[in-house]
């Protein structure tokens, strides 16, 4: 008799060992239709599974989130084939599932995305005919023999321990494999190859060039047109294309990977930092300012030459090595330390917008997402152990006020102790209790994450969600127990013993220029009024206009309105989608009868149009929006 424990606890018996389809049909026959893989004692395998003792069994279906990612393996098995019956000299290598979708990297004929047609047509005769997924056990001489061949194949199974070795065969095809797979090609309801990019031999620039083919799969048709949708959505909110068009910032070869800001994207960093004062000097940081450059010396202090040399940049100077910094840190260190410390002075919150420079490799950058110049709104907040849950508590409420200022939700991640670290079990202890009642004190869900911590200390991570429901990882705040023993720093307690100071690094932007991306795409570029470089555009509909628009200029960029007039001998038409294209908030449009009554007709970018809007009327509403930082586009709701 075979006992089969289900995740609520309730046990089913069977007399002879089940596959997990048996399990699946025991409970209904529509249950086992949706079914597709199983957990069995906690490992993903194939539900046709043999279960040979007492086993925990979870049933996987097409709902669960583990399915996706099987689905999309099976898809590029699928691919694979499909690729093999029309170009009958490719060599595969690797096919795994991706977040997004699937790919596979084969040696074949450059092929382009006017070839996926074809590619897709073979695809879907093998769905059609729900060929099912088999799974064997070879030999690894056996495997070597099947694949002698396969140049690619063979390496990887060369590296392999001796021992058995899986394949999966679908028809006629069969590819080296761990799995688990779908029952059926049947499952892969919506395929769709998405692009085609050039990726060398295990990302060796020495090794064989391969074509990388992309794609992706969902259960349903609805689901991959909510994907296609989506991915419409990003590409129209690219910050690279919008910071083009709206003249934010811009790249040069001159300094790969650095960005140049342009007199508009200020406006819109100014504002951000504006902001980010004058929240920190509520929440009582004092801000700080540590030079670009210091000495090899303090980079070995910190650890940083020995862990992170090959991202610095360093230069000779009188005959000594520095190095431009990549984080702050070591200089905060430098500053605590020029004095003596009570208790009495703690915690210290000292905030810093550093540029640090880190030297990515070119492939990896990605506008502002991913750059080798940046600024990060650092802080380092030195206290005592039993300060750590009020000071955790503080950061996290001052990064839901930024972040929802952004009209931006987050999720919380707590890491704990890694299995490479310093300090003992008990500064650990302490430290990760910290950080874990803050949490529950500030009473939002939190994921843990077991053994993911810095080497010196556990962190938070902050994930917020944008307005397409993209997750960023920005904000973090990391206890630290290895810079304060580095750089020796301590306090004085009640008992006049000299202690250790707790340190917290915290981020809330994170990379600024990457926070600034971020709300590009979050906005489509249209900023809030607070924000946006032009708040205010004046149309005249004529030359005669023309004058008495700058007049209106003049007085609204002395009440505090960022203001243009559109001096084009073009039609208002025209004037009024370019306005609308550069993102402008508020267009004003000034005929003779604005001039004659002294009013205004005020057009926000949602397309509404107010007429007879006094001067006084306008400037309240305006400033009022732009004191309040409010998100809304629409000055006249009440």
């Amino acid at each position: 008799m075979i006992h089969i424990t289900f995740p609520d606890g309730n046990i089913k018996s069977f007399e002879n060992s089940p596959t997990g389809l048996d399990v699946a049909k025991s409970i209904s026959e529509g249950f086992a239709r949706n079914c597709i893989a199983m957990e069995l004692n906690s490992v993903l395998v194939d539900l046709n599974t043999k279960i040979a003792q007492d086993s925990q069994i979870k049933l996987i279906t097409t709902k669960d989130p583990e399915a996706i990612k099987i689905l999309r393996h099976s898809a590029s098995h699928v691919m694979a084939q499909a690729i093999l019956h029309l170009y009958k000299d490719a060599k595969l290598t690797i096919g795994p599932a991706v977040e997004d979708g699937f790919y596979y990297d084969i040696d074949m004929e450059p092929v382009s995305e006017d070839d996926f047609k074809k590619i897709e047509a073979e695809m879907k005769k093998a769905i059609k005919a729900k060929q099912p997924f088999k799974r064997e056990v070879v030999s690894k001489s056996q495997a070597l023999e099947f694949y002698k061949n396969e140049p690619y194949k063979l390496e990887m199974i060369s590296e392999l321990k001796e021992g058995t070795i899986s394949f999966y065969k679908h028809d006629d095809f069969t590819d080296l494999c761990r799995g688990p797979h779908l029952p059926h090609t049947g499952f892969i309801k919506a395929v769709k190859l998405m692009k085609v990019s050039g990726a060398y031999w295990r990302a060796d620039q020495t090794k064989a060039q391969l074509q990388r083919i992309y794609g992706t799969a969902f259960f349903t048709k609805k689901e991959l047109d909510a994907h296609l949708h989506f991915l419409e959505e990003a590409r129209k909110r690219n910050h690279r294309k919008i910071g083009i068009a709206l003249d934010l910032f811009s790249f040069h070869d001159e300094a790969p990977g650095m960005p140049f800001f342009h007199a508009k994207g200020m406006i819109i960093w100014n504002a951000l930092l504006d902001y980010w004062k004058e929240e920190h000097r509520t929440a009582g940081y004092v801000e700080t300012k540590t030079p670009i450059m210091l000495n090899r010396g303090l980079w070995e202090q910190s650890g940083h030459w020995d862990n992170y040399r090959e991202h610095m940049y360093t230069a000779m100077v009188d005959e000594d090595e520095y190095a431009i910094k990549p984080m702050n840190c070591p200089g905060g260190m430098l500053l605590y330390g020029m004095r003596p410390h009570s208790y009495k002075d703690l915690p210290i919150r000292a905030a810093e917008i550093g540029l640090v420079h880190r030297h990515e490799l070119s492939g990896v950058l990605s506008g502002l997402f991913r750059v080798r110049a940046f600024h990060q709104d650092d802080a380092h907040i030195f206290m005592t152990p039993h300060q750590i849950e009020d000071e955790i508590l503080g950061v996290l409420k001052l990064v839901e006020r930024i972040y929802s200022t952004f009209g931006l939700g987050f999720h919380l991640e707590l890491s704990t102790r890694p299995e490479k670290s310093i300090g003992s079990h008990e500064e650990w202890e302490t430290t990760t209790q910290g950080l874990r009642s803050a949490l529950n004190t500030y009473g939002q869900n939190y994921k843990i994450n077991e053994g993911d911590g810095a080497f010196y200390g556990p962190k938070i991570d902050v994930h917020i969600k944008d307005a397409l429901g993209r997750t960023w990882q920005c904000g973090t705040i990391q206890l630290d127990m290895s810079l304060p023993e580095r750089f020796n720093l301590s306090y004085i307690d009640k008992n006049n013993e000299k202690r250790r100071p707790i340190m917290i690094h915290r981020v809330i932007y994170g990379s600024i220029e990457r926070f600034f991306g971020i709300l590009i795409e979050h906005f489509a570029g249209n900023f809030p009024l607070w924000m946006a470089p032009v708040q205010t555009v004046l149309l005249p509909i004529n030359d005669d206009l023309v004058t008495y628009s700058n007049d209106i200029k003049i007085k609204l960029e002395k009440a505090g309105v960022r203001t243009e007039v559109d001096r084009r001998t073009e039609s208002l038409n025209k004037k009024v989608r370019d306005a609308q294209l550069n993102k402008i908030p508020l267009i004003l449009t000034i005929g003779n009868k604005e001039k004659e009554s002294g009013n205004l007709s005020v057009r926000t970018l949602d397309g509404n149009v107010r007429y007879g809007v006094t001067h006084e009327e306008f400037l309240t509403r305006a400033l009022s929006h732009i004191r309040e930082r409010k998100l809304d586009l629409e000055i006249f709701k009440s």
